[in-house]
């Protein structure tokens, strides 16, 4: 386990599947997600199989340390071992959270970003955001400092119309200085 002071990154266990599909089909988290459509227990396993077996993800379960309690999931997916880079994913799924106030999310943000760059030796660590989803973009531009790489003109339909999504990214030499 990765711990901190309040919260822990644990690899993820088979019986953690009944509580990510049901924060993963939350209607209020899942339209900020790329995957859109509900997902049923067939899915999550497909998914589970797949990211446990990849040398190129690396997913947690994020816990209270008090507790043990599972609170959220975040990982490192997607990796490319040559430009060292990451997509980011990362949510507080407890009490319908998704970035909560309590400092969970900043702690266990920064637990996933100190291993991507002092860990995993990544160069970037980067994350496509729809222009909806304000608590996300604000909590890691001005928290985390993520810069925007640049924008998805119209790339998400959600509520009747067409959104932006932004490229948002965090580079080893802003964090580590």
């Amino acid at each position: 386990m990765i711990r901190g002071k309040r919260v822990g990154l644990r690899a993820l266990e088979h019986s953690d599947l009944g509580i990510l599909k049901e924060w993963r089909n939350n209607p209020t988290f899942r339209k900020n997600f790329r995957e859109v459509r509900e997902l049923n227990s067939f899915n999550q396993e497909l998914w589970f199989e797949r990211t446990n077996k990849s040398a190129n993800d690396f997913m947690f379960m994020i816990v209270n340390i008090e507790n043990g309690e599972a609170i959220g999931a975040g990982g490192l997916l997607y990796i490319n071992w040559i430009n060292r880079s990451a997509d980011f994913s990362f949510y507080i799924g407890y009490e319908n959270k998704y970035i909560d106030d309590d400092g969970f999310a900043e702690e266990a943000t920064s637990l996933l970003i100190n291993y991507g760059f002092n860990n995993l030796n990544l160069n970037k660590i980067w994350m496509e955001l729809y222009e909806f989803d304000n608590k996300k973009i604000n909590f890691f531009k001005n928290i985390f400092n993520f810069k925007v790489d640049g924008c998805l003109r119209q790339n998400c339909f959600e509520e009747g119309r067409y959104w932006d999504s932004y490229i948002i990214s965090l580079l080893n030499m802003d964090y580590n200085k």
